[in-house]
């Protein structure tokens, strides 16, 4: 029996996957609590618009980050910190710190986990750092710290 899944089962299949399951299993099991509907002509329909609409949706999420990619190439985010003589900082500048500068300046919402680098920056200077925006589109800012 061909049934579609309402939600993700181990060993079964993922949600909103079509797959052939026993009759008896499908009728004693996975009807009863929820986890599958028969994949009748209606459901197959309200599967089918779904897909497209996730496609749709995904499809405007890359085109909204390709264009957010593009204006973050032009940046600059400038930060002073405290530095001693020879340019090294007292602590350093985080993934944090620079997602919160974007946001606060240039009003980019970035998740700190996108910002990837790998230790806090310790040195003073123009930094290259690539944020992480959507699957696939990784955009590149400059961070200039200036020791105080």
């Amino acid at each position: 029996m061909k049934v579609i899944l309402k939600q993700d089962i181990k060993g079964v299949g993922k949600k909103d996957q079509v797959i052939n399951a026993a009759d008896g299993y499908a009728r004693n099991f996975l009807f009863p609590k929820g986890l599958a509907v028969p994949a009748d002509a209606g459901n197959m329909n309200g599967l089918k618009a779904k897909q497209d609409s996730n496609a749709f949706r995904k499809g405007e999420e890359l085109k909204e980050a390709k264009e957010i990619a593009e204006k973050m190439k032009k940046i600059t985010v400038k930060m002073k910190v405290k530095a001693g003589e020879n340019g090294k900082l007292f602590g350093g500048v985080t993934s944090k710190e620079i997602a919160e500068a974007l946001k606060k300046d240039f009003n980019i919402d970035v998740d700190k986990k996108k910002v990837m680098i790998k230790d806090a920056i310790k040195v003073a200077g123009v930094t290259n750092v690539d944020i992480k925006l959507y699957e696939g589109v990784i955009a590149t800012v400059k961070v200039e710290i200036m020791p105080e």
